[in-house]
C-alpha cells in the first residue's frame, strides 16, 4: 500500500493506493493545492476516485469540492459531517478498496464530531485525533469538539496494533511519522489515565478557538471553492492544542514558585502581583480564588495586556487552577515583555491542598 505526503507545509495530504495500482484516494486535500494534485496525478497516470477528509478542517479550505466538480470521483466522510457536497458517508467499521488493497474506518471524535481515522496497509491516517510526539492532538474547543469523546477515540487508537504508522493531518515542527509503540512513549495524549482526568488535562489547556477558525468551518461546510472565502493566517498552528498562540510561544521557558514559598512571600508583605486565568466562574467554585488577585481569563489575556501596562517591570505570579493554563499565561506575557513572570506551581489545587487560605467571592 501506498502512502505519500505531499504538501510542503504543516497541513498534510496524503495520495494512497495501491503499490502499482492505477486508481488511488486523496485525503485532506487543501484547496490552494488542486491544480498541483491534478498535475501529478496527470504525469503518474493515475486515476482519482475518492477525495477523502478525516474531518471538517478549521485552518483551511478543503480542496474536496474542487476535486469533486473537476474529476469524477467521489467525496468521502464520516456519517455525522455537515458538509453539504459529501457523496459517501462512512461508519465506524467500514472497509472499502483501493484496487485490491483494504481502507478500513475507525470513528475518532474529539476534535470534531465528524472524524474519523484510516487503516490503510501499515499506517493509521490519524486526521487531528492523533499528532505527533509532544504535538499531542488537535484541539477539543472548537465547534463540535469533546474531550470526553476524544478520550474515547485515544482507547481506540490504543487498542490498534502497535507498528502501525501514524499519519497525522498537520505536523508543524517537522516530525516524522513513527509508529504507534513510539506515540505511547512520547505523546502526552496517550498518557494513560482515566476518562476524568483527561478531560480536566484539556480543559486546562484550551485557550478558545481564533474567530477566523469559526469562519473556516463555516465555508467548509458550504464546500467552498474559492480560496478566498475566508481568512487564513500564514505559518499558525492553528488546530494543536495552544494552537492560537503566537509564532515561539509555547518554546519559551518560564519558572515556577511554589505554593510554600508564595505564601512566605505574602505573608512578609513582599508579595508580587497575582494574576488568576481562569474562567470567572472558577473563582467561585470550590478552588476559590487567592486573596487579592486580579482576574483576566487566558482566553482574553493576549488582547488585553494593554491593562497590565504599569505593571511590566512588577513580578507576576499566574495561577490556574493546576498550572497548565498559567504556564501558558506566563509565556504569552514574557514574548510580549514581561520579564519576571512566574507561575504558581500545582495552581489553586496544590494551594487549597495546602490548607492556604482562599476567597470564593
Amino acid at each position: 500500500m501506498v502512502i505519500e505526503q505531499l504538501n510542503p507545509h504543516a497541513c498534510r495530504t496524503y495520495l494512497i493506493g495501491e503499490e502499482g495500482g492505477e486508481e488511488v484516494a486523496l485525503v485532506d486535500p487543501v484547496l490552494e493545492h488542486v491544480d498541483d494534485y491534478l498535475r501529478l496525478l496527470e504525469e503518474r497516470g493515475l486515476k482519482l476516485t475518492h477525495v477523502i477528509d478525516t474531518h471538517t478542517h478549521a485552518d483551511h479550505i478543503s480542496g474536496a469540492a474542487a476535486l469533486l466538480d473537476r474529476t469524477d470521483c467521489e467525496y468521502v466522510m464520516a456519517e455525522k459531517a455537515p458538509a453539504q457536497c459529501v457523496t459517501v458517508r462512512l461508519g465506524n467499521g467500514y472497509v472499502g478498496k483501493l484496487g485490491s488493497a483494504e481502507v478500513k474506518v475507525v470513528y475518532t471524535p474529539g476534535h470534531t464530531q465528524d472524524a474519523m481515522s484510516l487503516l490503510v496497509g501499515n499506517g493509521v491516517l490519524t486526521g487531528d485525533a492523533l499528532f505527533l510526539d509532544e504535538g499531542g492532538a488537535g484541539r477539543d474547543d472548537l465547534p463540535g469538539g469533546d474531550p470526553a469523546a476524544h478520550w474515547e477515540s485515544i482507547q481506540e487508537l490504543m487498542r490498534l496494533p502497535e507498528d502501525l504508522v501514524v499519519y497525522p493531518a498537520h505536523e508543524y515542527r517537522g516530525r516524522e511519522p513513527s509508529s504507534l509503540e513510539v506515540q505511547k512513549k512520547s505523546n502526552p495524549h496517550l498518557k494513560p489515565r482515566p476518562k476524568e482526568e483527561f478531560v480536566q488535562y484539556i480543559e486546562d489547556l484550551k485557550l478558545g478557538p481564533a474567530e477566523w477558525m469559526e469562519e473556516v468551518l463555516k465555508a467548509n461546510y458550504a464546500c467552498a471553492r474559492d480560496p478566498k472565502a475566508a481568512w487564513i493566517p500564514m505559518d499558525v498552528a492553528a488546530c494543536e492544542v495552544k494552537g492560537t498562540l503566537e509564532h515561539g510561544v509555547n518554546d519559551l521557558q518560564v519558572e515556577s514558585i511554589g505554593v510554600e514559598e508564595l505564601r512566605g512571600r505574602l505573608n512578609s508583605g513582599d508579595g508580587p502581583l497575582l494574576l488568576d486565568v481562569r474562567e470567572s466562574e472558577e473563582l467561585t467554585g470550590e478552588l476559590g480564588h487567592l486573596p487579592g488577585s486580579r482576574h483576566l481569563p487566558i482566553a482574553a489575556l493576549a488582547k488585553r495586556l494593554g491593562e497590565l501596562e504599569a505593571e511590566k517591570e512588577r513580578e507576576i505570579v499566574t495561577v490556574c487552577r493546576s498550572g497548565a493554563r498559567a504556564h501558558t499565561a506566563a509565556q504569552i506575557m514574557a514574548q510580549a515583555g514581561f520579564g519576571r513572570v512566574r507561575v504558581l506551581a500545582g495552581g489553586m489545587k496544590a494551594w487549597r491542598e495546602a490548607g492556604y487560605p482562599v476567597e470564593t467571592k
